[in-house]
C-alpha cells in the first residue's frame, strides 16, 4: 500500500532531505496562481486538485471561477509532466454534471485520464461505473465532510468498494484516510493523510515502532513549544511508516 503525506508545501521550508524517495500528495490550490516554477515532478508524487481549499468559504467556492481554475489545472499538469492527479470533485458546488464537462476537459487538455473521486451523492452504480471506465478509482472519505465522516465509520462498506475494484481489477485510493489500525483490514491501493501535521495543530508526538503508528498527547496542563521540532520529528516516523505500509500492506 502506498500512503501519500499531504500538505509538504507547508512544511518543504524545514525538510532538508530529498523528497525523490517519499510519497507526497501535493495540491494544485499552492500553485493556482500560476507560481509552477518551485514545484518539481517527481515519479511518486500525486497531484490534487485543491479545490476543497476553498469550502472553508461556501458562499466563496460557489462564486469561484472554476471554468479559469480548470485552465490553470490543465497548465500546470502539462507543465510539470505530472502523470498522476485527480479530478475536480466539487459536486456539492458546481453539480455531477459539470463536475464530468470538467472531468472531460482535462482528459482531453492533458491526454490522461484523471482519478475520479466518488461521494455517497454519487450513488453505488455511478461508482461502479467508475470502476468500468478508469483504472484508478478514489473514495472521498475525508474527515472534512460529513458523509466522509460517517463512511469512515463504517469499515465494512469501505471494504465493499475496495472489493469491487479489485474485482474489476482496478486500484482504489483512500482520500484523507490514514487510520492506521485499520490499514491491515481495509486493502487499498493506497491513500494519503495529514495526520503528521498534528504536531503543530495540537501538539502530538507520533511514533512508528516497526509495526504500528500510535500518537501521544503531551502531559495535561503542558503544551509543545517548538512546534518545527515537533513537525520534523513526526514527518520523519511517518516516513518509515510509509515504507512498512509499502511493503507489509
Amino acid at each position: 500500500m502506498t500512503v501519500y503525506l499531504a500538505a509538504y508545501k507547508s512544511f518543504e521550508k524545514h525538510h532538508t532531505g530529498k523528497t525523490d524517495d517519499i510519497w507526497l500528495l501535493s495540491s494544485f490550490f499552492e500553485h493556482k496562481d500560476g507560481k509552477f516554477g518551485d514545484y518539481v515532478y517527481q515519479e511518486k508524487h500525486i497531484l490534487d486538485s485543491g479545490a476543497f481549499s476553498t469550502f472553508k468559504n461556501p458562499e466563496k467556492a460557489k462564486s469561484y471561477d472554476w471554468d479559469n481554475y480548470v485552465k490553470k489545472y490543465i497548465q500546470f499538469i502539462n507543465y510539470t509532466g505530472q502523470k498522476r492527479f485527480f479530478e475536480m470533485d466539487i459536486d456539492c458546488v458546481v453539480g455531477l454534471e459539470k463536475v464530468e464537462y470538467y472531468r472531460k476537459q482535462i482528459e482531453d487538455g492533458v491526454g490522461i485520464q484523471p482519478i475520479p473521486c466518488w461521494h455517497a451523492s454519487r450513488g453505488w452504480e455511478y461508482f461502479e461505473m467508475m470502476c468500468e471506465e478508469y483504472p484508478v478509482v478514489s473514495l472521498g472519505i475525508t474527515p472534512r465532510t460529513k458523509q466522509g465522516a460517517l463512511s469512515r465509520k463504517k469499515p465494512e462498506v469501505l471494504k465493499k468498494f475496495i472489493d469491487t475494484a479489485h474485482k474489476k481489477g482496478k486500484k482504489i485510493h483512500g482520500l484523507g484516510f490514514t487510520q492506521t489500525q485499520l490499514l491491515k483490514r481495509l486493502n487499498f491501493d493506497s491513500v494519503d493523510s495529514t495526520s503528521w501535521l498534528s504536531g503543530a495543530t495540537y501538539g502530538k508526538i507520533w511514533l512508528f515502532d516497526g509495526n504500528k503508528m500510535t500518537m501521544y498527547s503531551p502531559p495535561k496542563g503542558k503544551r509543545a513549544i517548538d512546534y518545527k521540532t515537533v513537525n520534523v520529528h513526526n514527518f520523519n516516523e511517518w516516513v518509515k511508516f510509509q515504507k512498512y505500509a509499502e511493503k507489509y500492506l
